[in-house]
């Protein structure tokens, strides 16, 4: 089978425009709430409208890239994303917002669907584990990044309002959303991929069994057994988390201590990604050392210390302890989809693609915190992230795999 580095090299920077577009909501959410005058519960809905569309659309996307190609899945993918980033760039009220939202997470799900067996492709099955850490760190570095872009377009569009590019910008977008720049500079971006892919050269993809999305009837029969049901429940808390966390922590920072939302707000969602990232890198070492089960219990049970830290520790306190989660919460979603898999003998391709849904829990729980927080305050309403992580805790306890993890016989001896 032909290798391809560029190939591969256009899958990472894809990885990169999906978390990119995907991150940047969370230090969005105080500009949200001030330009379109929305309560908590309101503005939870973006993100929920984003993150519903992987419930929508991963499953028919697993079905439809075994009858088309991967070149035009993810050119169709970006040019749906182009024209929910226009929508929201031309017609910046809230109705439009959420119905952007949507149509981007469903571009995002369905580039999600089709990379994965692109890369194992083009990089080489002997690679594939290697690139696929690869891609989750560049996953991280834009989600890292992304807040930054944010809180540059804002201060610079403040500061440089009648020259070059940002005096481009100031024309386009009214003056009380200056975040609508975003949404223009994500139309480049789409416009930019769909040529870069138009012109480019794809191997040509076989999928595995453990790829192929399966029959519907599979995924019934599936969903007809507890633990495919308990770690399906597993992977919504995990994104609900995730989501719930950064998607909050720039409105409570202002809420509660006043911190500007544009500035430290946004610096320190990144650095929430920034050390997910990080955590990432320990957590692969930890992994060749001891049983996933211990690493996560232990992880999880760091994560909500920092939570409660977070919450209800001081502005600066606050300002460690948030990122603090991210760090981690990094492995979490890596060994909750491996214990999945390996729990089962068959089916391993549509059971991924049950396990994908699940990222509608980032769509669910920031809805639930948003209630909960125009109901009982913020700080209440984050509490409820407590449930999450209580679960993501317990499956260190009740998951018993068919095969555990490898790691050094000094350690632990191999599993069988």
């Amino acid at each position: 089978m032909k290798r391809s580095s560029y190939a591969v090299f256009l899958v990472m920077l894809t990885f990169f425009v999906i978390s990119f577009l995907t991150n940047v909501i969370g230090p969005l959410i105080p500009d949200m709430i001030t330009g379109f005058s929305l309560s908590l519960t309101l503005v939870a809905l973006l993100p929920f409208a984003f993150f519903i569309a992987y419930g929508v659309m991963s499953i028919p996307s697993g079905m439809l890239i075994e009858k088309y190609n991967e070149k035009k899945m993810m050119i169709v993918a970006f040019v749906i994303a182009l024209l929910g980033s226009l929508i929201l760039a031309l017609f910046p009220n809230y109705l439009s917002a959420v119905f952007s939202l949507f149509v981007i997470g469903c571009g995002m799900a369905m580039l999600q669907v089709v990379i994965n067996p692109l890369l194992r492709t083009a990089g080489g099955e002997e690679h594939y584990a290697f690139y696929s850490v690869l891609a989750q760190l560049i996953f991280g570095l834009a989600s890292f990044l992304s807040p930054l872009a944010y809180s540059g377009m804002v201060s610079g569009l403040k500061q440089h309002s009648d020259s070059g590019f940002f005096a481009l910008f100031n024309k386009l977008v009214p003056a009380n959303l200056p975040w609508i720049s975003l949404y223009f500079l994500f139309v480049v971006i789409c416009l930019a991929m769909v040529l870069v892919i138009a012109v480019s050269k794809f191997p040509k993809v076989e999928l595995t069994n453990d790829e192929k999305a399966g029959q519907w009837a599979t995924h019934v029969q599936l969903f007809k057994t507890k633990k495919v049901v308990l770690f399906f429940i597993g992977m919504i808390c995990y994104v609900g988390t995730e989501q719930g966390v950064a998607n909050w922590i720039s409105q409570f920072l202002f809420t509660y201590h006043g911190l500007d939302p544009q500035k430290t707000g946004a610096d320190t969602v990144a650095y929430f990604w920034g050390l997910m990232t990080a955590g990432g890198v320990l957590g692969l070492l930890l992994l060749k050392l001891l049983d996933s089960r211990i690493v996560l219990i232990s992880f999880t049970i760091l994560a909500i210390l920092s939570l409660s830290a977070a919450l209800f520790g001081s502005a600066k306190i606050a300002l460690a302890a948030f990122p603090m989660v991210g760090f981690f919460a990094s492995v979490m979603y890596p060994i909750i989809f491996s214990l999945a898999l390996n729990s089962v003998a068959e089916h391993h391709g549509s059971f991924s693609g049950i396990l994908v849904t699940g990222i509608i829990g980032g769509a669910i729980i920031p809805l639930v915190v948003g209630w909960l927080g125009d109901q009982l305050g913020l700080r209440a309403g984050m509490c409820f992230l407590y449930l999450t992580m209580g679960y993501i805790l317990s499956i260190g306890f009740w998951a018993k795999p068919i095969i555990t993890n490898k790691t050094i016989k000094l350690f632990k001896k191999d599993s069988q």
